[in-house]
């Protein structure tokens, strides 16, 4: 088959395609967001009818997903690692209920955090749930992988997790395709209670999970993923666990690494593979892009063995990203210069861009808050974030997906009134109608800003499931017609905006303000695609 110059998110895109996968579900978030935006923009895959839907939030992708193989067909769902959060619950169960049809959850980790909260290892969910993780090495590991793990998660009948991080997601490199296969048929698992987890089946369905893990083991050892390549040095042994394993062969342009290497890509790990290490050398370098999980597992907890290094002991720092030249400095290498590289060009901070509606939302908040005092304003995770920036220095928290409702209605609890909670239209329904709910419920006094902005702003502008919806939605919940209000986040309005908005800060429960006005990214797509069709029509 033909070659093709990938991302890692794309490479992963096209293998599922190519392995015959039916549908493919997801919540928008960096660095996992390309993998839908490939399959949703392939002819291949409309050609092929693959099912390509953004979801409300991670947790509905996964249940989604999950439906989809208790169908037969293959299915993928695709989240950054934070988003493994909120589909925890379906996550794990799944673990118990297993997969009929090839089900593959991809998590891609954010280790340095360049767009996210923390820098969770998601192979620590891999080995809660006790499931086979896949964690590739490169690009054409990555497609590879795809095909394998569709493949393993219906021999195993397992959910089957691919752990990638945002350098191999975002690099690209060229990838040889397999040759397509045709998609599942539908197919209802053999047995009808499988998927029922009521207690007397989910103990039955627990302890078949448990005797599977020495095959996903024995799985591990023979998939060709996890390779120990022998050499004579063996004062140390290396373990590089997926894309550390580029940083370390980086170090050596010839690929003539002195001392024995075990690359792992697979997980569990076949502990003859670690033993037969282990036992060979006089010490342990462990290379993890994330998480000291095998360096943990391998000291244990008396750690009284062999000396192992790692992220544990200081040989590589604790946080962060590796790369080559940290790699570099741990083999004790010449030519490892450690990161004074200086800087060529002064970073800058992020800010809103120039003709953001949120920027005149916030001046208008700014100013009506300004009788109350700072500090009370709970924000979301969206681009209205960067309001905690100067020059605006408006927001007070953000914690987590939909946390600004809830946390307001704490803060109002504990007697800071009013509280205000900012959260984006796309966030407002991934997690934050029930924390609306609650406050209507409990007619907490605090006011909500939903920010409009009739898109997923921050990924790149992906449409957002409470377009045309958020007044509706409101009004369902039970809030008074009289106060729910929109607003237009304009110059021109600023004097009526403090007004409207200060008049909601002194109503003794809830309100929401809906300052909505269209991404003025999204809107500059519109536009230029709106001028190459007529463009186009005109040398018609």
């Amino acid at each position: 088959m033909e070659k093709l110059l990938l991302l890692g998110d794309e490479a992963i895109a096209q293998a599922a395609i190519d392995a015959g996968m039916s549908g493919i579900y997801a919540y928008p978030g960096t660095p996992s967001t390309e993998i839908m935006e490939y399959v949703q923009a392939s002819a291949e895959a409309k050609n092929r009818n693959i099912r390509s839907i953004w979801s409300a939030n991670e947790k509905t992708a996964m249940e989604t997903a999950l439906g989809m193989s208790y169908a037969g067909k293959r299915a993928m769902v695709c989240m950054k690692h934070v988003g493994l959060n909120v589909a925890a619950d379906a996550f794990i169960n799944a673990a118990i209920t297993g997969a009929n049809g090839g089900l593959l959850v991809v998590a891609a980790d954010d280790p340095s955090m360049h767009s996210s909260q923390n820098e969770q290892d998601s192979r620590f969910y891999g080995k809660f749930a006790m499931i086979p993780v896949l964690e590739p090495g490169d690009q054409q590991e990555a497609y590879d992988m795809v095909h394998y793990g569709f493949q393993l998660s219906e021999d195993m009948q397992i959910p089957v997790m691919m752990r990638i991080t945002t350098r191999l997601a975002h690099s690209r490199t060229g990838v040889a395709r397999k040759e397509q296969k045709p998609q599942n048929e539908l197919r209802l698992p053999s047995n009808l209670r499988q998927f029922i987890l009521l207690p007397s089946i989910a103990r039955k369905q627990y302890r078949e999970l448990l005797t599977k893990q020495e095959r996903f083991e024995a799985a591990s050892g023979n998939s060709g993923f996890n390779k120990l390549t022998d050499h004579t040095d063996k004062k140390l042994g290396i373990i590089a666990c997926g894309l550390a394993y580029n940083y370390l062969m980086e170090n050596f342009p010839d690929r003539n690494v002195p001392h024995p290497v075990l690359k792992i890509g697979q997980y569990p790990v076949d502990p003859a593979l670690i033993d037969s290490l282990y036992t060979s050398c006089d010490e342990l370098l462990i290379l993890e892009d994330g998480y000291p999980i095998l360096e943990e597992l391998i000291r244990g907890m008396l750690n009284n063995g062999k000396r192992v290094r790692g992220r544990l002991d200081g040989s590589l720092p604790r946080d962060g990203e590796l790369n080559p030249v940290i790699v570099g400095a741990a083999l004790g290498l010449d030519h490892a210069r450690g990161n004074d590289v200086p800087a060529l060009v002064k970073n800058r901070p992020p800010r809103l861009c120039d003709g953001c509606g949120h920027n005149d939302a916030f001046l208008a908040l700014n100013e009506a808050l300004l009788e109350y005092g700072r500090g009370r304003v709970f924000s979301d995770i969206g681009c209205y974030t960067l309001s905690a920036l100067e020059p605006l220095e408006s927001i007070n928290s953000c914690v987590d997906m939909g946390a600004s409702i809830t946390m307001a209605i704490g803060a109002a609890d504990a007697g800071l009134v009013p509280a205000v909670a900012a959260i984006g239209d796309s966030t407002f329904t991934h997690s934050g109608i029930t924390g609306l709910l609650d406050a209507i419920n409990n007619n907490a006094p605090i006011t909500v800003l939903i920010l409009d902005n009739s898109t997923t702003g921050m990924t790149g502008g992906q449409t957002s499931s409470a377009f045309g919806k958020v007044e509706d939605i409101c009004r369902g919940l039970g809030l008074s017609e009289e106060h729910i209000l929109v607003i237009k986040p304009l110059k021109k309005h600023h004097e009526e905006n403090i007004e409207i908005i200060r008049k909601e800060l002194a109503y003794n429960g809830v309100s929401v303000i809906i300052p909505r006005r269209e991404c003025i990214q999204t809107l500059g797509r519109k536009l230029r695609q709106k001028a190459k069709m007529k463009e186009l029509e005109i040398t018609q």
